[in-house]
């Protein structure tokens, strides 16, 4: 089977979701799992793994909740406040739920990423995910790579997900040395063996405008990303994801998912696109796969 594992859903709520500004209006509605299925289902994928998009605790509660209800959705990538005094309890009530594989923060967006990958009580809320064998997806720009370089180091008694393939600046892939940097940077973290990658939200790190489809230019820059995950992490270590509706900015999901689909054929033997397609999402997340789709 194919694994979509990274998609996102909600009941649209300007003041939720501060990220998604005017110029985004093919975000500013609702998203939920039957939407993508026939898109899905045409490219022969079949699962999906819900993943935050609102820093607020019930978050994931909402993606439980549509988890329970869509058989298709096999996992929850879900928000806490990883430094609250209360996250034992709040994880004892989530983990009774086995759709909960996990968690990310939006570090990206915050106006200290040092401060807040340094902080103890950051720190140990992380690590208490991980005695839980919960995963932690890693949300970073390329230019913040550096920055999480000994936060990943020092949580690896479970599983870490890079997501976007540590989102390289791809609307400035022709300035001098700016790919070289995000290359070093992905190298040094690939050399964490419990770090895995996501080749996902790609597209929308290139100069979209307009939603429709990404240039000629860019599709080969996506494919170098592909192709230099691929060298630094092994086809053990690499999964798909859409970043749906996200991707929707600057490329329809039958673009995306077929990108991923041809590259996956002309680099992967066929047991490497069985691990990138499902047998790395199922270790990393601790996903029970259904016998057939």
């Amino acid at each position: 089977m194919k694994i979509d594992t990274h998609q996102h859903y909600w009941r649209y709520q300007p003041q939720d979701f501060g990220w998604i500004s005017d110029r985004m209006p093919v975000l500013q509605q609702d998203f939920a799992p039957a939407d993508c299925l026939d898109d899905m289902h045409a490219a022969g994928i079949t699962a999906s793994i819900a993943v935050q998009a609102r820093g607020l605790e019930q978050e994931t509660d909402f993606l439980l909740a549509l988890a329970a209800e869509n058989p298709s959705v096999l996992g929850v990538v879900g928000w806490t406040d990883l430094r609250s005094a209360q996250l034992p309890q709040r994880l004892e009530q989530w983990t009774q739920t086995p759709a909960l594989r996990g968690f990310r923060h939006i570090v990206q967006d915050e106006p200290d990423v040092p401060g807040l990958l340094h902080d103890a009580a950051f720190q140990r809320g992380v690590a208490q995910l991980q005695t839980r064998s919960l995963s932690y997806d890693v949300l970073l720009f390329g230019h913040q790579l550096p920055d999480a370089q000994a936060f990943c180091s020092r949580h690896d008694r479970h599983w870490l997900v890079l997501d976007h393939v540590g989102k390289p600046a791809l609307r400035d892939w022709k300035q001098p040395d700016t790919a070289a940097r995000w290359r070093k940077h992905l190298r040094a973290l690939a050399q964490l063996p419990h770090l895995m990658c996501k080749l996902s939200g790609l597209v929308t790190e290139t100069a979209w405008g307009q939603a429709g489809s990404v240039s000629a230019s860019d599709h080969a820059a996506i494919l170098q990303c592909c192709d230099e995950a691929l060298e630094a992490f092994g086809p053990q270590r690499l999964m798909f994801g859409s970043d749906w509706p996200v991707c929707q900015l600057a490329a329809p999901y039958a673009q995306v998912a077929d990108t991923a689909l041809q590259w996956a054929a002309s680099r992967l033997s066929a047991s490497e696109q069985h691990a990138f397609w499902s047998g790395n999402a199922a270790r990393a997340y601790g996903l029970t796969l259904p016998t057939s789709p």
